[in-house]
């Protein structure tokens, strides 16, 4: 191929490329957000800060009276995001009478890292902490994503807690085990994940859309991707990687499956990140666990879907 074909093959390629880029970027921008016009936005709530047996001390907001007498939810969230993620969800909830408890896991949001190293069952103690010292009861309990695994981490090692203060567990876009890779990938993952050029990358206006487009399923929107990529930079590179260390041992089966707790395990069928397959595995282990799939979905749930998820929470 001569000098001035190989120019054209490659411009010709960039353009392609650049068009591609644009005609996407249009097509989120025109797509309708499911949150609404208030995004992330929290109901109005109080303010709390929860300190663990370590230190950490987690960002928390409590919103709604729960004047009706319906059940206390407490929304945890997932990697690299923050309780804001659950802000649509949590809106439709607090407006249906119930009081809703949201926290930025240890070393997320505003919350700080504590002393010790994040392990899964540490993230499952910072739940039955949030659920002591605030004195939780009657109450649902769901988690995102990391967030799950820290829910069915709290179910699994706290059964006591388990039984006196929660009525139902619903357990969004997550796994209990196979979301790590082996060994040394995972440590190289891990680097991956917390290091400077993702950070770089993941901050520049386009490109980082781009990177999380895949975190969301059929139907993405502007504000979908802007808030996942948000989220991943403001989360400190140090805890972006100790989490996905943590996650490459996880298997919390044999746990859950003492657990009898109403149980509702929700995927949708483009989730990249924890495929339906995981979630069917969790019902396969837990006694009294059903499966809802949902269509063209992806892996940010709260955000693509808050209207099912509320749904799904007030049905437990």
């Amino acid at each position: 191929m001569g000098t001035l074909r190989r120019v054209a093959v490659v411009g010709a390629a960039v353009t392609a490329g650049a068009v591609a880029g644009w005609a996407a970027e249009r097509g989120w921008r025109a797509a309708a957000d499911p949150a609404g016009p208030d995004g992330l936005t929290l109901p109005e709530g109080k303010e709390r800060v929860v300190t663990t047996d370590d230190g950490a001390e987690l960002a928390v907001t409590i919103c709604g009276s729960g004047a009706r007498k319906r059940p206390t939810l407490v929304l945890a969230h997932g990697w690299t995001n923050s309780r804001t993620v659950w802000g649509a969800v949590a809106r439709r909830l607090v407006d249906a009478g119930h009081r809703v408890v949201l926290y930025d896991q240890r070393g997320h949001g505003a919350s700080t890292e504590g002393e010790t190293p994040i392990t899964v069952d540490r993230l499952g103690a910072d739940m039955a902490t949030v659920l002591e010292q605030l004195d939780l009861r009657d109450v649902v309990i769901a988690g995102h994503s990391m967030g799950g695994f820290t829910a069915m981490a709290f179910a699994a090692g706290h059964p006591d807690l388990l039984q006196t203060r929660v009525r139902g567990i619903v357990l969004v876009s997550t796994a209990a085990h196979g979301v790590g890779l082996d060994g040394r990938l995972n440590v190289v993952s891990a680097r991956l994940a917390g290091g400077g050029a993702t950070s770089w990358a993941m901050a520049r206006p386009h490109l980082g859309l781009f990177m999380v487009r895949g975190v969301v399923g059929q139907r993405a929107s502007l504000a979908q991707l802007e808030a996942t990529r948000d989220m991943f930079v403001a989360t400190p590179p140090a805890v972006r990687a100790a989490c996905v260390t943590a996650f490459g041992t996880m298997d919390l089966r044999v746990g859950l499956a003492k657990v009898e707790t109403p149980t509702v395990v929700l995927v949708g069928t483009r989730d990249t990140l924890t495929p339906p397959r995981l979630g069917r595995a969790i019902v396969d282990v837990m006694p009294n666990a059903r499966f809802e799939l949902i269509r063209g979905a992806g892996h940010m749930l709260p955000l693509e879907e808050p209207d099912r998820l509320a749904a799904v929470i007030e049905s437990l």
